[in-house]
């Protein structure tokens, strides 16, 4: 008997809509994978065709993160699956605070 997560993930991928899958386990696994001292400044908030939105703390932060840019997609991808995170989109939201 097949497992509900295999099942789901085949007719996703029936249906080419795998990658939005893998996309927002990229939003849930965000603070796992790019750790503790990015994640307290940081809060993946959206996934959309290979585009992970991430709220940041400030410019600051906003800086120092797209540096890291390439290197935090790799990781995200090597964690995920090959592909689930082509653009790493970084926003101030207003205020600076996250939501």
């Amino acid at each position: 008997m097949e497992s509900l997560k295999a099942a789901l993930e085949r007719a996703l991928k029936q249906r080419g809509i795998e990658g939005e899958l893998k996309g927002w386990d990229a939003v849930r696994e965000w603070p796992r994978v790019v750790g503790p001292r990015i994640a307290s400044h940081t809060r993946a908030v959206r996934f959309h065709q290979g585009a992970l939105e991430v709220q940041v703390e400030g410019s600051a932060w906003m800086q120092e993160l797209s540096v890291l840019k390439p290197q935090l997609i790799r990781k995200m991808n090597r964690e995920l699956g090959e592909g689930a995170v082509t653009e790493l989109r970084y926003l101030v939201p207003p205020g600076g605070i996250l939501r």
